[in-house]
């Protein structure tokens, strides 16, 4: 083995294909040299999976060199070009024991400051731009209508879904499954997961709060306001963070008043400010039109789809309330700060975070109940809750030993594309589409 290219037998190999791939050997020894600066090729770093996950295609199209030698011919040597990956890794789950990496790290997030400090040295100051002086960012009002519309839709539509979708629940422990037959793979933590062996037990009485999880935040009165103390965190009102982080972004909601600046605050220091005097200004005109807002449906008015033409309709505009929604509240959380603790799923809508001391996750104790705020992403606002992907709703039942090969969705997205919408692209490499599940335990041996 030289240090230009490395050699690797992976024994007798019966099929191997793909998209763009057609290798169909003869039964023989199979052996693949492959440049050993690339690490596109390692059957090392993703111990979890088979052999034919660990295949990467990181840097355009990758050429994979392979050369069979049977004991009738001589060896040859075959190209196996692939412009983009077949599927992709699920998104990784962290243990309670240890904290959520940061969006940015902090090394990155120092050097930027300094950056920032040295542009700005001998420079006047310039006006701080909304929404940090008070005042909403406009061209981001329409936005937050549209997120909570479709954030109504589509718990609206969900509502409706439930009644033709199944959607099974695990009776010990919150993990759910689109489909008429839960998923035979032991997972359950639940009680007594250690006598069943960690079978789930299936009940089909899921709700709209299981595929789509409700994380709640504080509503602030003054966004800009003090922080809220621990005394005060039961006299202050919960509601959905999505529908906080509108509310905050211009959405006018009567049970839920909030305190909108006409003039910028005057900044007395980093940590103090006073508004501006208004009182000049003339009043707001408070019967102007206003953007009509969706209420949800009550569950005693929910109607079914009729037939499977409405249900596909009724799918596709669920996928696009669902996809709308994220794009959204991805451009609020731009201009919008967005809290999170790095060690329980606690969610605050604001420039900093409360300091209530709720906090229950791992060695809370030495924190004494606080939050490790820091900068939240999508998924922590809008968590996806991933599901098994049925490859065939009316065929057999999903194998325990084929678990590598089946995908992973949304569960929206999995409900959805059960009901008959179109498979979005951007889900398509975590269900695994473009990889063939064999038809027996022995043609999966085989490939793995």
């Amino acid at each position: 083995m030289n240090s230009s290219s490395h050699y690797f037998s992976h024994g007798t190999i019966a099929l191997f294909c793909g998209k763009g791939m057609d290798f169909r050997p003869k039964v023989g020894t199979l052996q693949a040299s492959f440049n050993g600066k690339s690490e596109f090729l390692n059957l090392h770093v993703f111990p979890a999976l088979t052999s034919i996950d660990s295949f990467r295609f990181q840097h355009g199209c990758n050429v994979l060199k392979l050369s069979l030698k049977s004991r009738t011919s001589q060896s040859q040597a075959l190209v196996v070009r692939s412009d983009h990956p077949q599927n992709s890794d699920f998104p990784k789950y962290y243990s309670k024991k240890e904290k959520k990496p940061f969006p940015v790290p902090i090394v990155d997030l120092r050097r930027a400051a300094r950056e920032r400090l040295k542009s700005r040295k001998g420079k006047p100051k310039t006006p701080v731009p909304p929404p940090k002086n008070g005042l909403l960012v406009k061209t981001l009002i329409p936005v937050a209508y549209d997120v909570f519309n479709a954030r109504i839709t589509l718990i609206n539509n969900l509502k409706k879904l439930l009644k033709v979708v199944p959607v099974q629940a695990c009776r010990f422990c919150n993990e759910i499954h689109v489909g008429p037959v839960g998923h035979p793979f032991k997972s359950c933590k639940g009680a007594n997961a250690n006598i069943r062996k960690g079978l789930h037990e299936w009940i089909t009485n899921a709700t709209v709060d299981d595929v789509f999880l409700p994380v709640e935040a504080f509503h602030l009165y003054d966004r800009l306001g003090r922080r809220i103390p621990h005394e005060e965190r039961f006299s202050i009102p919960r509601i959905p963070a999505i529908v906080e982080l509108c509310i905050q972004a211009g959405v006018d909601v009567p049970e839920y008043p909030t305190k909108r600046r006409r003039k910028p605050i005057i900044r007395i220091s980093k940590s103090e400010f006073v508004d501006a005097d208004e009182s000049e200004l003339p009043d707001t005109d408070t019967e102007r039109p206003k953007r009509p807002v969706l209420t949800e449906i009550p569950d005693s008015e929910i109607v079914a789809p009729s037939d499977e033409e409405e249900t596909t309709l009724l799918a596709e505009e669920t996928l696009r309330a669902w996809d709308q929604m994220r794009r959204g509240a991805k451009k609020l959380m731009k201009m919008y700060l967005v809290r999170v603790c790095g060690y329980c799923p606690e969610v605050h809508v604001g420039p900093s975070g409360h300091k209530a001391q709720n906090c229950g996750a791992f060695k809370h104790q030495q924190r004494n109940g606080q939050h490790g705020w820091q900068a939240a992403v999508l998924n922590d606002l809008i968590p996806p809750r991933y599901v098994w992907h049925v490859p065939d709703v009316n065929g057999a039942p999903m194998e325990r030993e084929l678990r590598n090969f089946y995908g992973q969705a949304p569960a929206v997205v999995e409900m959805c594309i059960q009901a008959g919408a179109a498979v979005p692209e951007e889900y398509r490499p975590t269900m695994r589409l473009d990889v063939g599940i064999p038809s027996t335990i022995k043609e999966a041996e085989m490939v793995v």
